[in-house]
């Protein structure tokens, strides 16, 4: 940036949760931010939580597992603020089965979200951050794509999909100038987890080292970190805010 620029980000699925946890710090960090959600009512209302500080922002609904609507997403976030700096690629979606009653159509739209929308998203900011020779982009992943899940198949599928893909865009084009990272959440206290059964939530919080789950701004600040100077050396990584489930 030049002296006197705002670094802009796309923060996806940022109507709630982690989402808006990420798009409210990156705005107090100097960032303009496009907060997208499939419902621009709640896209709106992180907007004006923005507004508050002086802060800019705007909103885009859109699915992110559409070609189209990755592509408004996109338009909306450089018409406002020129070519993007920084994608956060969160947007997803929790579905609870057992593989043996899972339903095709919950397994394909599991996919479309976390993966197809992740690289939907990321061929969209690209070319942009490439022909600029900097960027940075951050991928939502999870622990349990990681470790797997019980009666979450499907969703810890997605997730480490998302993991090698970051792994391998990085290799791509970090010497290009574009720092690709994930982060892999534990199960932090959103309205996505609450929609897990109560016993899912016991039988998990009895496994974690801390004994709590975490809170979105705790995840908010990993990515803040991500996105900062300070994690120059940070490639191809997946950190994990994730109340010792994971250790590596």
């Amino acid at each position: 940036m030049m002296p006197g620029e705002t670094a802009s980000a796309i923060v996806t699925g940022a109507g709630s949760g982690i989402g808006r946890a990420i798009a409210i710090r990156l705005a107090a960090d100097g960032y303009a931010v496009l907060v997208n959600d499939l419902d621009l009512g709640r896209a709106q209302a992180v907007v004006s939580e923005i507004a508050v500080s002086g802060a800019k922002a705007v909103a885009a609904a859109g699915d992110v597992s559409s070609e189209v609507d990755a592509r408004a997403i996109h338009a909306a976030a450089v018409a406002a603020f020129g070519d993007t700096d920084l994608l956060i690629n969160n947007a997803g979606i929790v579905h609870q089965s057992l593989f043996e009653n899972l339903e095709i159509a919950d397994f394909d739209r599991m996919f479309a979200v976390h993966v197809r929308g992740t690289f939907l998203m990321t061929k969209m900011v690209l070319p942009a951050m490439l022909k600029a020779g900097k960027g940075a982009v951050i991928n939502v992943a999870s622990q349990l794509g990681q470790v797997g899940g019980i009666e979450l198949s499907h969703y810890a599928a997605a997730k480490s999909a998302i993991i090698g893909m970051t792994k391998s865009l990085a290799r791509e084009v970090s010497s290009r100038g574009v720092r690709v990272n994930a982060v892999a959440p534990g199960p932090i206290n959103t309205p996505l987890v609450r929609e897990l059964s109560q016993e899912w939530r016991t039988r998990k919080a009895s496994e974690l080292p801390l004994g709590r789950f975490g809170e979105p701004e705790e995840v908010a600040a990993t990515v803040a970190f991500l996105a900062s100077p300070q994690a120059s050396l940070f490639v191809g990584q997946t950190l994990g805010p994730n109340s010792g489930d994971v250790m590596l």
